[in-house]
């Protein structure tokens, strides 16, 4: 059993470096500083939030990324009133400096 773990640790230590190596942060591939990285995910987490607490919107089936304040949406939404109301709460969070809404409607 011991001798599992071991491996199993070696395993995850050499992945986790090989992913660093090859730039799976965004702050490796030069697209921001750490301090942008950072605000970059501050941004994500409180629009994810405010997705959370709106009934209007599925957070669920939402994705949201940012760079450098840009925030993208991908994935569904239910109407375009949901698909605009992601949108607005999105683009009322402190820091976002646009809002790149790709949501599709579902019929």
């Amino acid at each position: 059993m011991k001798n599992t773990q071991k491996l199993l640790v070696a395993v995850m230590t050499a992945g986790a470096l090989t992913f660093g190596a090859l730039g799976g942060c965004a702050v490796h591939r030069d697209q921001s500083t750490a301090g942008e990285y950072i605000d970059d995910a501050a941004i994500t987490t409180k629009v994810k939030a405010r997705f959370v607490e709106n009934s209007a919107v599925d957070s669920s089936s939402i994705t949201v990324e940012t760079l450098k304040g840009t925030v993208l949406l991908s994935g569904f939404a239910k109407s375009s009133e949901e698909k605009s109301t992601a949108e607005k709460l999105a683009k009322g969070v402190k820091g976002v400096v646009s809002v790149k809404n790709d949501l599709l409607v579902r019929p």
